[in-house]
């Protein structure tokens, strides 16, 4: 088989591992990135209400609630929320199945654009890694990890923007369909890529060093225990690697998630990276940056960690099916 039809098939096979691992780990982790997203909704800040409408203090005038895509109030503004207090709020009012909101557009974006992002980690890394130990440097994992997810994240940003809103309990969406729709007749494509910097600037560098610190700590392990290669490395030990690499990766890329949450859900208050992110700094110092870490940590973490050894596992079982 010649080195070209190799790489196809094996990013097809990645392509397909990857889906499925993005299908139950979103299944399984949602709920931490509701969480996340209602606990940074808290201190996005509204349009005030027309004095003309002679609305209700913190009520929206009926042009933005129709821009919104429904009527809503304004975020609480005093004090602070707690991961704890978000679930048991969303508990409270929309039963335990509220912790699934936005579950559907979550898998409409993460099952293709997983499988697609594993698609380009194969294909790149056959193209750059070292020939005679296939093993990747620190600096080529940073550039196939951004690169793989830019292109993935791009290409599926507008399901992104619908499953933050959908999340955030601020807009009045009847269906995923509605909020594509709604979206597009008031903002137009837009809206529809709104903070499509701060996504990237937040996606390609967790991806880059999450994929940079985990096969340095599996290529780490498998040279304390001997192995040739990290692929015999057991899920055992594969799977505290993506914990420990997720954890760094998603702490110093929370400040961008925050950024993103407030661009996509009020694109005309925050229309840029740089203004939302000085207006965040200003009016909460860095601790606004930080808001939603422990959620986002909980469920980046453990989701990057099980999609890649759910991935790793599935993917193997792929190949031995095929050339058994």
């Amino acid at each position: 088989m010649s080195s070209g039809r190799r790489r196809g098939e094996d990013s097809l096979f990645s392509f397909a591992a990857g889906a499925l691992s993005a299908l139950s780990t979103t299944l399984l982790f949602q709920p931490f990135d509701l969480v996340k997203t209602r606990m940074q909704s808290h201190y996005v800040r509204l349009p005030e209400a027309s004095s003309a409408t002679g609305s209700m203090p913190g009520a929206l005038d009926a042009k933005a609630s129709r821009l919104w895509g429904g009527p809503m109030y304004l975020a609480n503004s005093g004090g602070s929320v707690s991961m704890f207090n978000v679930v048991e709020s969303v508990v409270r009012k929309e039963t335990v199945a509220g912790l699934w909101k936005g579950i559907s557009p979550s898998l409409q974006r993460c099952v293709p654009s997983i499988g697609m992002y594993f698609a380009m980690i194969t294909y790149l890394r056959r193209s750059f890694s070292a020939p005679e130990s296939g093993k990747l440097g620190p600096l080529q994992s940073l550039s196939i990890g951004a690169s793989a997810r830019m292109i993935a994240t791009g290409s599926f940003l507008p399901f992104i923007v619908v499953k933050t809103r959908y999340e955030s309990g601020q807009y009045c969406y009847r269906s995923v369909s509605h909020a594509f729709v709604s979206i597009w007749r008031t903002e137009g494509v837009r809206g529809l890529f709104s903070g499509m910097g701060a996504t990237l600037a937040r996606d390609a560098p967790f991806s880059a060093l999450y994929l940079m610190f985990y096969t340095q700590l599996k290529q780490l392990l498998s040279s304390v225990k001997g192995l040739q290669s990290d692929a015999g490395l057991s899920p055992v030990y594969a799977l505290p690697c993506g914990l420990a690499a997720g954890t760094m990766a998603s702490v110093i890329t929370q400040p961008f998630d925050v950024v993103k949450t407030h661009m996509q859900l009020k694109p005309q208050v925050y229309p840029t990276f740089r203004y939302t992110f000085r207006t965040i700094l200003s009016s909460r110092g860095m601790q606004g940056l930080f808001v939603g870490i422990a959620p986002r940590v909980m469920r980046r973490t453990f989701m990057a960690a099980f999609t890649w050894t759910f991935y790793e596992q599935i993917y193997c079982y792929l190949k031995w099916m095929v050339n058994r």
